[in-house]
């Protein structure tokens, strides 16, 4: 037997990601649009922003009768109260022609449009019609009872989804609901799969002395499904370079990337590698990674394509295969880098590992009991479960993996170990944000979707962001909270364990519609001390907490206009208030208002700024938040949404 070639240049792994990606191109391949029943699995190229409200007008939840509100206080069923039934009838779909007005009532069903004047829904159960025609309340309702205002799902204007979300059947409901029928997606990145060796059969084959089925295709095609990708099998070559050299450019003409499996040592039989060394621009970029398992693979690039020769035993060819192709494919389909979660485990045996190599081992992960019980030991047991690369279910069964360093010999048992898991469940949600809604907030959190962090917003207002990060209930307050006291906003409210983040000036002003003469002057405050007791003009109010809110009363001092009983959590639902004639006018911030029916008027610019606990801090992504915030070009995309930054933004306050 011929005496083996040894590898002419093991480097480490990560010198050779770095020489791997700086050969290739790592972003999306293109964008194209698909039919949104086509849209099912694939990943968003764009943000997708609606362009109407859901719903798209204020709608009954029930079957029943539109009333004011106040009309129905009092009654009981021994006294109902008596209201005129106007001969009007709404059925889901109609637009109702009659105002209600005090004392009236109009029918109406499920999903019908409120009538303007009504502010509530009472249930056919709790009502009667008496001889004489008058409809007969027996139980009151409060203002906003049984109605869904328009907006409060979905407001226009919204980021509803973001670009490199991937749509499964919740995102496409989404995009049925604002009516969206063309989305644009990023183009799957199209990867050839090559398995090679004349000991290779495919499934379904009568197995022979001497054979293994390729399970190598099965699992890497799969897998790159998962990734956002379209496998292009191409079947099993025999060790022949001929035909090997053909299948090669054959892959070549029709993929974005090639994968061979096997024949990436340099023994006598092994002859992916040889046809890989033809290339030159640049051809093989790395062959021999300082990695156990995956010590052979050979990554090279031509015509601009990554080719990659996968170590033939199964483990080895996986784990490479996620180690390095992975996040290739993934940038290729548009999706953000894979999470990296770790947690803490106590190794349960030792562990002898090689000087010079990077080893991976695989784990399983078990409850720790006394962990549980003793606060200052992990609560998990990590289980090394290796069998071989040759092993087909290792990495399958495996929860995550330990990283050993190369110049670290031994792992004693009992140590603490870090355990990178290996996800199959959908990604947890990485950074919570709970407070005040702003047009500010919504390109954060673009951004911060683009780095790959998973992040949730809840709109509840300042005042309840700033209870909840105090509970620990949140990451992240947004807020624009007002003291009189020192006349600053939001620093004034920090307690013990909290710290502010400087954010943002924004201006709050009033908005009404410039075919209104009623609103005829060029100061604010003027305007709304002058309408506030017309009441014919209807005003649209924001949510109990928010700043907005608290704003809102100090300018109305007591008096409660028309519509000041109908609240909505944002300020985009304001504006489509005001736009569609619901309301007349309302308060919102600058940056929302760009419809030229629309006029604007200033009342007083606001801080909007981040809370964060002493527990925050020591997040990864809160880091990662407060990094973003010192990135020029995210002052830039702020500034232009109409938001004042300046030299403090980003900046911490303890």
């Amino acid at each position: 037997m011929r005496q083996q070639k040894q590898f002419l240049d093991v480097i480490d792994r990560d010198l050779a990601k770095a020489r791997f990606e700086a050969e290739i191109t790592l972003q999306p391949l293109a964008e194209e649009m698909v039919c949104l029943d086509q849209a099912l699995g694939r990943v968003l190229s764009r943000d997708i922003i609606a362009r109407v409200n859901v719903p798209s007008f204020d709608r009954s939840n029930l079957d029943g009768y539109a009333v004011k509100a106040a009309d129905t206080i009092g009654a009981e069923e021994q006294q109902p109260v008596p209201l005129q039934l106007l001969d009007e009838q709404v059925a889901a779909g109609d637009k109702p022609e009659q105002e209600v007005k005090s004392a009236a009532a109009m029918l109406i069903a499920t999903g019908g449009m409120m009538p303007r004047g009504a502010d509530a829904i009472v249930m056919v159960e709790n009502a009667d019609i008496n001889d004489n025609g008058q409809l007969m309340i027996s139980k009151p309702v409060s203002p906003g009872s049984g109605v869904a205002f328009a907006g409060t799902d979905v407001s226009s204007g919204q980021i509803v989804l973001y670009k490199g979300e991937l749509l499964t059947s919740r995102e496409t409901g989404i995009l049925a609901a604002i009516g969206e029928s063309q989305i644009p997606v990023w183009r799957k990145p199209k990867i050839a799969v090559i398995s090679t060796g004349n000991e290779i059969i495919a499934p379904g084959e009568p197995m022979q002395p001497g054979r293994v089925y390729d399970s190598n295709a099965r699992i890497i095609a799969d897998a790159v499904k998962e990734l956002g990708g379209e496998p292009l099998e191409l079947g099993i070559v025999a060790d022949n370079i001929v035909e090997l050299r053909d299948k090669i450019n054959q892959a070549l003409e029709v993929a974005d990337m090639v994968l061979l499996s096997g024949g990436t040592s340099k023994g006598e039989g092994d002859l992916s590698y040889q046809v890989v060394h033809e290339f030159d621009d640049p051809g093989v970029i790395v062959h021999g990674v300082a990695l156990k398992p995956g010590k052979p693979i050979c990554l090279a690039a031509t015509q601009g394509k990554p080719v990659i020769v996968l170590p033939g035993f199964p483990t080895s060819a996986i784990f490479t295969f996620h180690e390095f192709v992975a996040p290739v494919i993934r940038q290729y389909a548009g999706l953000p880098p894979a999470s990296q979660s770790m947690v803490s485990a106590e190794l349960a045996v030792r562990v002898n590992s090689e000087i010079g190599r990077t080893e991976f081992l695989l784990v399983r992960l078990l409850s720790n009991t006394q962990g549980q019980e003793n606060n200052n030991q992990p609560s998990l047991i990590a289980y090394p479960i290796g069998k071989g690369s040759g092993s087909v279910t290792t990495f399958s069964n495996a929860d995550g993996f330990v990283r050993i360093d190369r110049h670290e010999e031994l792992v004693e048992a009992g140590s603490e170990v870090e355990v990178q898991l290996i996800s199959r469940d959908t990604k947890p949600v990485d950074l919570v944000i709970i407070g005040s809604h702003c047009a500010g907030l919504d390109v954060l959190l673009s951004l911060l979707k683009a780095k790959g962090i998973q992040v949730r917003f809840m709109s509840v207002g300042s005042s309840a962001g700033l209870q909840a990060v105090k509970r620990g209930q949140c990451d992240i307050a947004g807020m624009h909270l007002f003291d009189p006291e020192t006349g600053t906003y939001n620093q004034a409210f920090l307690t013990n364990g909290l710290h502010l983040i400087r954010g943002y000036r924004r201006q709050q002003g009033l908005v009404f519609r410039k075919d209104d003469a009623r609103f005829e002057g060029q100061d604010a405050r003027k305007i709304i001390s002058r309408i506030k007791n017309d009441s014919t003009c209807r005003m649209i109010n924001r949510n109990l907490g928010s700043g907005t809110r608290i704003l809102i009363d100090q300018l109305l001092d007591g008096i409660q206009p028309s519509g000041y009983v109908v609240q909505t959590s944002n300020h985009r639902a304001v504006v489509a208030a005001v736009q569609q004639k619901r309301a007349d006018w309302g308060v919102v911030i600058q940056a929302v208002v760009d419809d030229d029916d629309l006029v604007f008027l200033p009342i007083q610019d606001e801080c909007y700024d981040f809370i964060v606990s002493d527990a925050g801090m020591q997040k990864a992504t809160v880091q990662v938040f407060m990094s973003l915030l010192k990135e020029q070009q995210v002052k830039k995309q702020l500034a232009e949404t109409g938001l004042g930054v300046d030299s403090s933004f980003g900046t911490l306050v303890s």
